[in-house]
């Protein structure tokens, strides 16, 4: 089914072309044309290395690019024609796969598009996609997550939701939805039937348990499972040289943070993406908590709690080997103790802080003792940082969830109208008032696959893309 906006005759008559891989030194570089100019564009520009009477659909062939003008060849390339609607975007696409380089793949490219093409926008190819009735609007989403997953388990969250999984919860939801829908109208045309009066209660029930728990089910869902996509902000905190740059490099398995015996190295945020079983986290260490030092120490230590403010882990780094200090009780203090989980490093070294006393001092808070140099501890500390991350409701999902806020937000709607409906349908209010809830609650489904939908969402959503895709 068409989505409810303007699709114009301008737009589809357009024929668009762009590069689709990274542009760069490499083995192979890829173009894209779509529209019904496609085939034509290639029979001006492509050469093939036998003499061919006509090209097949979904087959390769080898021959070089031509400059219409000149008439030399530009790069030897291999070129495919799928014709619509057998293709990405249900239109006639040509893909040409030359030698990867700036200046090969700007040629071919501008050859292409005074051939008769223009350069397509970013996540245009999808949105012809999308508009031809080749992908709902969760799946169009889905391509741009899974292009951006930051961990295989984002990476099989988006692929699920590309393959219609998402999709097919929302439009049994839907379904259930209209059945309710149907039977209201028909009491409404036909209210002197006694064959089809209906059991109010029995109304709000059904509104309740097939269709709201369910709407409730999937925001949870998407409350409790986004980090699987989303990631996690983690943030080591200490005062100076108590090890945190050592642990930020062994989290790593790479010196990216400078690690010396002078107290106060690191002034500035040194972060990077890791993936701690599954879960992408972006991982920040920061300039060491003491009393700054002119400008430059006060600017980083602004920085260091400005990052502490935002985090959703907090790994307040203790030195064992040292006695506690009023910067290690301070900072604990100000800490949520809900992110916070202490680590004890350097027990490696000779024992300065007593076990009762670490024990009293981070009373109730997740500990971990470890040992940057060695490695000792470090499994325990991974280990605890899942367990902190991830509960048992927060598991990797089977079932499909709901990918992004843009859906939470349209299933919230919808139970807001589902919850006024059953309401008005016990209190006994007019039929006509019980529909015109449910048409708003499906309306606001509706907007969630791109059955119902405004220009401005689609551009929302497809600008997300790159060009090419």
């Amino acid at each position: 089914m068409s989505p409810d906006f303007p699709f114009t005759m301008e737009y589809k008559d357009e024929t668009i072309a762009a590069i689709a891989t990274p542009v760069g030194i490499g083995g192979i570089g890829i173009i894209k044309i779509s529209g019904r100019l496609a085939e034509g564009i290639l029979q001006k520009i492509f050469r093939p290395r036998r003499p061919i009477k006509s090209l097949d659909n979904l087959r390769l062939y080898l021959g070089h690019i031509i400059d219409p003008d000149s008439g030399l060849p530009i790069d030897e390339v291999l070129v495919s024609i799928m014709r619509g609607p057998l293709s990405y975007t249900r239109e006639d696409v040509v893909e040409v796969n030359s030698h990867s380089g700036y200046a090969i793949l700007s040629r071919i490219l501008q050859i292409i598009l005074l051939s008769g093409a223009r350069l397509a926008k970013p996540g245009e190819f999808t949105l012809r996609a999308f508009m031809n009735g080749r992908i709902d609007l969760t799946q169009a989403e889905a391509v741009v997550d899974l292009i951006n997953a930051k961990s295989e388990a984002s990476l099989c969250l988006a692929a699920r939701q590309l393959l219609g999984g998402f999709l097919d919860r929302i439009e049994e939801i839907r379904e259930k939805l209209l059945n309710i829908i149907v039977e209201i109208e028909a009491c409404i045309d036909f209210p002197d039937d006694q064959p089809i009066r209906m059991d109010r209660r029995h109304i709000a029930h059904r509104i309740h348990t097939s269709i709201l728990e369910p709407i409730k089910e999937l925001v949870s869902a998407f409350s409790q499972r986004k980090i699987w996509q989303e990631g996690m902000v983690m943030v080591l905190a200490g005062r100076v040289n108590v090890g945190k740059s050592s642990i930020f490099n062994r989290m790593l398995q790479n010196e990216r943070a400078l690690v010396t015996p002078i107290p106060g190295t690191t002034r500035d945020i040194i972060e990077c993406g890791i993936s701690i079983k599954g879960i992408p986290v972006r991982l920040m260490d920061t300039a060491g908590l003491r009393k700054a030092r002119g400008t430059v120490e006060k600017k980083g230590l602004g920085l260091t709690k400005a990052c502490l403010d935002s985090a959703d882990i907090i790994l307040l780094v203790i030195d064992r080997s040292k006695d506690l200090t009023n910067y290690d009780t301070e900072t604990l203090r100000t800490l949520k103790k809900q992110r916070l989980i202490v680590v004890i490093n350097k027990i490696d070294l000779p024992q300065k802080v007593s076990e009762k006393k670490i024990a009293e001092t981070f009373k109730n808070i997740p500990k971990v003792f470890i040992s940057a140099v060695t490695g000792e501890g470090f499994n325990n500390l991974i280990n605890t940082i899942h367990e902190h991350i991830v509960n048992p409701a927060s598991a990797m999902p089977s079932a499909p969830i709901i990918p992004n806020l843009r859906h939470s937000i349209a299933l919230r709607q919808t139970g807001d109208y589902l919850e006024k409906a059953a309401m008005n349908v016990i209190d006994g209010l007019p039929l006509e008032i019980v529909a015109a809830d449910l048409m708003l609650a499906k309306n606001s489904i509706d907007e969630i696959t791109g059955k119902k939908i405004s220009e401005e969402v689609i551009e929302g959503v497809f600008t997300r893309f790159c060009i090419g895709k």
